[in-house]
Order: structure tokens, then sequence, then C-alpha cells
């Protein structure tokens, strides 16, 4: 009876926490142990954390240019579409959908089993066949919610937002409370260079950028945002500086109360944190963590079901995936396709592993993103974007994040070469099907054998799933 396509349901308010939530999730509660082992000491692990805020923020901030210039949902995938063409979105597409989302939601949902198991069977470990059940289980019900409703996904996100903010000051309070009582032991010699890595850095700074990942999220839900060209800017600046603030003292807490063998030997650093500075909260601050990471989850399935839907909609998906429930209006192909990939990285997964093999494809992609807002203003000068960075943010954002990847190669070649071999892999696909470089005749031969078939799947999965494409254009 009515139209259907996705409506405008994100408020400034539930932008900024879709943004929270997206970072404030299980990286500051795991990262602290891959910041410190990489860097070497307390006090180059703090610049570590503190640099990778400072890069966090010119991403954003290019991200928001990004945002208010291209009107299209769709984040990294559309911009890279719309500034350097079909080749290099394919690819992140590619990767993205095979490794960077499987293996980041991977990452997530287990720092979720773990923290939610931890009050159980404290001081021991849990058992990890129960912590990848509960992860699984966790994963699930954000995936059923996000294919239920948009309204509720998002009511969700800002509960939970508050909630995350809660867990860093719980964290914080006690922490800055030793310190003024001049318990500042921990941070003797936390500039020693003997203990300094070098060629470790750029792990410690994918461990760091991990943490504050999710500040690229409004531009997944671009055509979603009411007023995108106020409020993507606004909640941007906003949540990204009132990350790098909890996130700094955060980790001066953390190094107060624990010390940095402490940090090191321990699985869930926010749990040995509460088990050092109030015991009367060690059930507590555990499960706010893995509700933290809950968020996190949702936020990453609420956004990249968006990439889909967009790439869909674009021809460099299969069109299933571009259309909506005729009832919930919610991308529902598009939310439950991540399904198998994550079941099965959450089963073989290790956390610190698999956030080695995902962050080298990020990082690039996110370069060459931020690479495209260059070409785009200079390809398009007569563009008046209601927002503008100087031209040095992105400049110096790309070539950090080139230089990071580059680097890893040194640092973690095993990891990083698997995550090159998965983005270049795409090339084959995007040349067979996508571009369809081919013959004529081979052309004709494979359309003939996969068109009937194709729509006949696609046919039976609308009336399976009741979906529908897309009735009104929302860019």
């Amino acid at each position: 009876e009515e139209a259907v396509f996705l409506r405008k349901k994100i408020t400034l308010l539930r932008a900024f926490s879709l943004l929270i939530g997206s970072m404030v999730g299980s990286g500051i509660f795991i990262s602290p142990k891959g910041v410190l082992k990489n860097s070497g000491t307390v006090g180059f692990s703090l610049v570590v954390w503190f640099a990778c805020g400072v890069l966090s923020m010119f991403g954003a901030l290019c991200y928001a240019e990004l945002g208010t210039r291209i009107t299209k949902s769709g984040g990294h995938y559309i911009y890279i579409l719309e500034t350097l063409g079909p080749l290099p979105s394919f690819l992140f597409l590619w990767a993205e959908f095979f490794a960077i989302r499987p293996a980041n939601s991977a990452v997530v949902s287990l720092a979720f089993g773990r923290y939610m198991l931890e009050p159980f069977f404290a001081p021991c470990a849990a058992p990890v066949p129960a912590v990848k059940l509960v992860s699984l289980l966790g994963y699930y019900m954000v995936l059923t919610l996000n294919s239920w409703s948009v309204t509720w996904s998002a009511r969700l996100q800002t509960a939970l937002s508050i909630i995350k903010l809660l867990a860093l000051a719980l964290i914080i309070v006690p922490g800055m409370m030793l310190l003024a009582q001049g318990h500042t032991e921990n941070f003797q010699d936390a500039f020693d260079r003997q203990s300094l890595a070098l060629d470790k850095l750029p792990l410690a700074f994918y461990a760091g950028m991990f943490a504050y990942s999710g500040w690229f999220q409004t531009g997944f839900v671009r055509e979603e945002l009411v007023r995108p060209e106020r409020n993507i800017p606004l909640a941007v600046i906003v949540s990204v500086i009132t990350v790098i603030v909890g996130y700094m003292l955060t980790n001066v807490s953390y190094y107060t109360v624990l010390g940095t063998q402490d940090v090191l030997a321990s699985p869930a650093v926010a749990v040995s944190f509460v088990q050092r500075a109030f015991k009367s909260l060690i059930s507590v601050v555990p499960v706010l963590v893995a509700l933290s990471c809950f968020g996190t989850m949702n936020g990453g399935i609420f956004t990249f079901s968006r990439t889909l839907f967009v790439a869909s909609r674009e021809g460099q998906w299969p069109p299933l995936f571009s259309m909506i429930h005729i009832r919930r209006h919610t991308p529902l192909p598009a939310v439950m396709l991540m399904f198998p990939l994550v079941t099965t990285m959450v089963c073989i997964g290790d956390i610190y592993h698999l956030m080695n093999f995902f962050s080298f494809s990020r990082w690039l992609f996110i370069g060459l993103a931020t690479l495209g807002l260059i070409v785009h203003r200079r390809r398009h000068p007569e563009l008046q974007s209601p927002f503008k960075v100087p031209l040095f943010v992105p400049v110096s954002f790309t070539i950090i994040c080139l230089f990071t990847v580059a680097m890893s190669f040194y640092s973690d070649p095993v990891n990083i070469s698997i995550g090159c071999t998965m983005v270049l892999s795409g090339f084959p696909v995007y040349y067979l099907i996508i571009h369809r470089q081919m013959s004529n005749f081979l052309r004709t031969k494979l359309s003939s054998f996969f068109t009937p078939l194709s729509d006949y799947l696609t046919h039976k999965l609308q009336l399976l799933l009741e979906v529908v494409q897309q009735e009104i254009k929302t860019y």
C-alpha cells in the first residue's frame, strides 16, 4: 500500500550514536595489548594512541567532505567508484566481502563472547568452544534485529552508545583517582628507546586504528540521514574528539593500575583491570564491555548491508541484494549475506591474526578513498561542497595510510600477503563477470546459460524473502 524504499530515519543523535557505537567497541578493550606489544613501551604506546586519534580525525574530516560531495550511500565503495572508477571499487567490494568485513565482525564477535563469559569462569579462562558459541549467538541476534527494523536497530545503537561511555567511565575514574594519589611507578622509563621496535610500529598502528575504526560509518547510510550536509560533519567532529579523549584516559588508567607486564599477559585487559582496581564490580564491567561489542556488531551490520545494497544497484553485485523487504523496509538480502562467512571465521579464527589480516586491505582502500577526494576536487572545481577541509589533510592522511600499508609487508609478511592475494584475486572476477572483455561468441554462450538460471533463482528468493526493488530514488 506504500512505496518501498529506505526511509530517512537517521537523525543527528542517531548519527552520533552510530559513530560512537561503532568506534567504542572491542578495540579499546583488546587493542591496548597489541599496541603495547608492537610499540615496546608505555610512553610510545600512548603516543601511538594519540597519533591514531589525530589520524582518525583527518580521515573522518575527509570522509565528511566526501559525504557532502557524493550523495549516495555506500561509504568507501561509492567514494572509490565515483572518484577512481569501477575496477578499484570492485576490488574493494571483493576484499571487503571476502576478507575485511567478515574478519572484522569475527574479531568483535569473539571479543563479545569472551567478555560475556568471563564473569562465569573467573579466575580461569572461558573455554574456547563456549566463547565461539556465545559469539555466534550474539552475532545472529544482531543480524535478526537488522533484518526486522531500521528504527529498532537505531534505537538499540543509541542505548548501547550510552552504555559504552559508562563502561569507559568505570575504567577511567578509578585509574585517575590512583594517579592523583601519586601512583606513577608504572610510568617510569616510559620512553625507553631500547624497547622500541620500529619494525613493528605499523602493527601497533593497525591495532590502534582498529580501536578507532568506525569514524567512516555515516557515509554508508548517507541516503538515510536527515539533513546530511549539516549532520555528517557535526556528528563526525564531536564523536571523534569524544573518543580520542576517552581512549587516552582509558589507557592511562590501564597502565596506572596494571603495568606493562599485566597488560601483555592479559587476554582481556578490561577484566584484569577490574580484578585489580575494585573487585566489587568484577561481574559488571565485562558485561558492559560485551554490550559495547554488541553495539559495534550492530553498527557494522547496519552499515555494510548498505554497501552491498548500493553495489548491487550499481551493477557490480547480484541484483537480489538491492531489494528491500516490502513491509519492514530493510535491505534484508544484503543484511543476511554475511551470515556464512562470519560464522566460518568465528569458528576457525584467532583475534590478533584476524586483526592483522583485514587491517592491510581496509587501510589500503581507505587511503585510496581519500586519494579519490583529491582527484574529485581537481576534476570538479566547480562543485561547491558545503563542507571542505584544507588540502594538506587528505594529502597527509593518504600518504600515511599507504606508507603504513607498505611497511606492514615487512612487519607481518604472511598475513599481509594473504590479504594482498585476496585483493588481487578480484582482478579475474572483474574482467570475466563485470567488465566482460571477452569475445561475442563466449559472452553469448555464457549469458545463454547463466542468465536464465540467475533470473530463476532471483525470482524464487524474492518470493521467499518478500523483497522488491527500491521504488523511489533517494539520492
